[in-house]
């Protein structure tokens, strides 16, 4: 199957290994994409990954300056309310 040449594996055992876990808890033994801690299953992979900047977080607003006072307002608002509906008991 090898032609009558030897294989050339040195490369290949010496390369860094994946950090990924597996499910068993034991360490990935895949070898790592060039330049990554992790192989091309565990995110190694081109194009993986959040975006640069990560603008995925700011997609909905949740974290956003705005949303956070309104959300304090509104929560300001509901104390206010409860504080209220107490007294009138």
């Amino acid at each position: 199957m090898t032609g009558g040449h030897t294989r050339n594996t040195v490369p290949m055992r010496a390369s860094p290994r994946c950090g990924a876990r597996t499910r068993d808890g034991d360490a990935c033994r895949a070898p790592a994409a060039h330049g990554k801690a992790r192989c091309r299953m565990h995110g190694g992979a081109l194009r993986t990954g959040a975006p640069r900047g990560n603008r995925n977080a700011r997609k909905h607003g949740l974290f956003a300056r705005e949303t956070i006072s309104e959300q304090r307002q509104v929560r300001m608002m509901l104390d206010e309310a409860r504080k209220l509906l107490r007294e009138l008991r």
